[in-house]
């Protein structure tokens, strides 16, 4: 029994040592951990913001390249029937989109539907704009058309 006490009095203490010393490598570990997520997240912030930024910008710009007003000015030849140009502006839309499509990678759901959308939209009203005119119609006609539209 004596034996048992004393055995007793050295596992009692070794063990809350033992504990004590659990708890303090578990906090340890935890705040590094801690830092390791924080370090990473910056370095994600670091990396991905520049190029976020610039998805925003390259799409910014490829909005402002297919508005009609400057689709029109750029592409508009008076040699070209109304049918020709159609095509022409129809063909730039999506080499535009195209071109740029990979910039969702870097933008919201919410932000490249809307751009989709608005590439859709300009489409559906240069068709609907061709479609009013006569087949002998001039690039000139649709581009009335189109800007009054």
């Amino acid at each position: 029994m004596e034996a048992l006490i004393e055995f007793g009095k050295i596992i009692i203490p070794a063990t809350l040592v033992l504990y004590a010393v659990y708890l303090t490598v578990r906090s340890f570990i935890l705040k590094e951990i801690e830092l390791k997520r924080l370090e990473v997240r910056s370095r994600s912030i670091e990396t991905i913001l520049p190029a976020r930024l610039q998805a925003y910008e390259r799409m910014t710009l490829f909005l402002e390249r297919i508005a009609p007003q400057n689709l029109l000015i750029r592409l508009n030849n008076p040699g070209f029937t109304a049918r020709d140009f159609h095509k022409v502006v129809l063909d730039e839309i999506r080499n535009e989109y195209n071109h740029n499509v990979s910039q969702q990678v870097y933008m919201g759901e919410e932000v490249w539907n809307q751009i989709r959308n608005a590439k859709e939209d300009l489409v559906i009203l240069v068709n609907e704009a061709a479609s009013t005119l006569a087949a002998e119609a001039t690039s000139i006609d649709l581009s009335k058309r189109f800007l009054k539209w």
